[in-house]
Order: C-alpha cells, then sequence, then structure tokens
C-alpha cells in the first residue's frame, strides 16, 4: 500500500509499448507521474521486507545493467524526440543506486532531452543518508526533482512493527537532506496500519514528524490488508486488530490537527474514506470541520466495496 499505482489508467502517458520498452511487471508508478516516460532502472525493491507492502514480492532485486539503460533511453529518444518533460525511475527504490550510477543515467537523459524539467524516483531514507551533499546537490543539477518517500508512522514502535528499516528520525533527515539539495518531497503516510490500540498516538507522531521535515507533498493513505505479507498475517492471527472507518476518521482528524507545517495536503487516494486535499495550513479549519461533520454523522463515507488499493 502507497501512492503507488499501476501503470495505467488516468490521464494521458508516455507507455513502454509507444517507446519499444518491455517492462518487468508489475510495474508502479506515483498518481502524479502517469504522463512521465518511466525508465526501469533496477528490478523489485532492495529492502522488500515492508510487512504491508506485496508490491514486489514476487520480483527477485536486481540492477539493471547501464549497457541496457543507456540502449533504452536511445530507444526512447528515436521514437519520442526530444520533447520529454518528465521521467520516472522505477522500481521500487532506484535511489538506492549509488551517486555514480545515478549520475551515469540522468546525464544521458538530459542529453538527450533537453527539453527535460524533471526527473522523479521512489526512495528510502537510507538511499539518501548514504549520499553526502555534495552528490545530492549533484543529482538535483541533473534534474533530479522529486523524491517519493513512505514515512508510514512517524511512532518508532509501529516502524519496528512493519520492518520499515529506518526510524522515523532517519527518515525526518532524509527527507530535510534532500530538501536541502533543492529537490521537491512527496511523503506518505499510512492511516491504520498502527492498528486500533495506538492509532491516535501514531497519527499524532506522524504529524509531528511531517512537521519537522516540511515535505513538498503529504499523502495520507488508509491501510487495506493485503494477503500474503506479514502485516495481514498478522491481522488474521489476531496480533492487531484494525480500526474502523469511523476510527480511521478520527486518526485522520489527530493528524490534520497536529499538522502546522506548511505543504500540499491530500488524503484522496482510492483508500480513503473521505475526499480531502489543499494546502495546509490554509485549509486545516475547513478540513477539521469537514472531518467533525463526518463524525457526527452528517457526511457519508466512501462505502468499502468502493474503496480500493
Amino acid at each position: 500500500m502507497s501512492d503507488r499505482a499501476h501503470l495505467g489508467g488516468g490521464l494521458p502517458k508516455i507507455t513502454g509499448s509507444q517507446v519499444g520498452i518491455v517492462y518487468e511487471q508489475p510495474l508502479f508508478r506515483p498518481p502524479s507521474e502517469s504522463e512521465s516516460l518511466i525508465l526501469q532502472v533496477t528490478i523489485g525493491c532492495s529492502h522488500n521486507r515492508c510487512g504491508f507492502c506485496a508490491m514486489y514480492r514476487g520480483k527477485r532485486f536486481r540492477v539493471k545493467s547501464p549497457e541496457k539503460v543507456a540502449d533504452e533511453i536511445v530507444q526512447a529518444r528515436t521514437t519520442l524526440g526530444p520533447h520529454v518533460p518528465r521521467v520516472f525511475l522505477a522500481d521500487g527504490d532506484a535511489m538506492c543506486l549509488s551517486a555514480g550510477r545515478l549520475t551515469a543515467i540522468l546525464e544521458p537523459l538530459n542529453a538527450a532531452f533537453p527539453h527535460l524539467e524533471r526527473v522523479g524516483i521512489y526512495a528510502n531514507a537510507r538511499d539518501v543518508l548514504a549520499k553526502s551533499d555534495e552528490e545530492l546537490a549533484e543529482l538535483r543539477r541533473l534534474k533530479l526533482g522529486i523524491l517519493y518517500l513512505g514515512l508510514e508512522s512517524g511512532d518508532d514502535v509501529t516502524l519496528t512493527a512493519v520492518d520499515k528499516g529506518a526510524t522515523a528520525g532517519e527518515i525526518v533527515g532524509a527527507t530535510r537532506r534532500a530538501q536541502a539539495a533543492g529537490m521537491s518531497t512527496s511523503v506518505m503516510v499510512l492511516i491504520g496500519v498502527a492498528g486500533r490500540q495506538r492509532g491516535l498516538l501514531h497519527a499524532r507522531s506522524s504529524a509531528e514528524a511531517i512537521n519537522r521535515m516540511e515535505p513538498t507533498y503529504t499523502g495520507l493513505l488508509t491501510y487495506t490488508p493485503v494477503p500474503g505479507t506479514p502485516l495481514h498475517d498478522r491481522i488474521e492471527r489476531g496480533e492487531l486488530e484494525l480500526p474502523g472507518p469511523l476510527e480511521s476518521v478520527e486518526e485522520i482528524r489527530e493528524f490534520v490537527r497536529t499538522l502546522d507545517c506548511e505543504t500540499y495536503f491530500t488524503c484522496n487516494h482510492a483508500s480513503n474514506y473521505l475526499p480531502l486535499k489543499g494546502r495546509m495550513p490554509q485549509v486545516k479549519p475547513d478540513v477539521l470541520a469537514y472531518l467533525d461533520a463526518a463524525l457526527a454523522g452528517r457526511l457519508a463515507l466512501k462505502p468499502e466495496f468502493l474503496r480500493g488499493l
């Protein structure tokens, strides 16, 4: 579960078949990258242990050879011409590549597409923290413009329980370093992932972490168990009880109540019970009023059968 979407549906986009690139499926990208050229530079996820996520469990992680990536850039340039404004580097955490390997991808991308505005990438905290400030600045110079990171929770107990592989402090630090290098960041929080007992603490801690990192974009998704994942198995064994719909809305309210930083806030993913978005903190009073109306029964929540991953 994340802000990731299958490569399909939505806004007009560049597809692999148009370019002649054969992707190893399943392929995911953020909804905001729907019009981007997708360049699959790694296969799968180098961590691939998050208890809530099944996206790459069927893939063995590996790095695509520089020669293959270079060939695909040439193929894309031949097919599409020079006017490609955005590129997204897949798979799950391509930022795990060394600064040198990323530079060797970004330089030919800039040469092939002189109108390139931005390159996006998924990133884990360790991917960013392993790079120097100078390396991050150089990647930004080469148009690496936005990182998509999963905070999931600001509660370290919850992060340990889902085997995130990083603490909230590390994720905050990585986000701040990326932004200091001039990159935009989009950070995701999972409502419900802490279970009923820690729900409000999780929501409050997550907002406090977001306040410290001040990301460009903040997205809330509501956790939905995925069969075949460790967290789903814990729920099936009765070790974790998920919040109900109204309890999930209470979590969102606690998050919004605690959120004070400048960020563009979205809670309009298909998994959520209510559609919310706007620039914080300007829209905070309106969002809280909307949530209060839902909790009082004056607004209907999305039916369970309409929620999706």
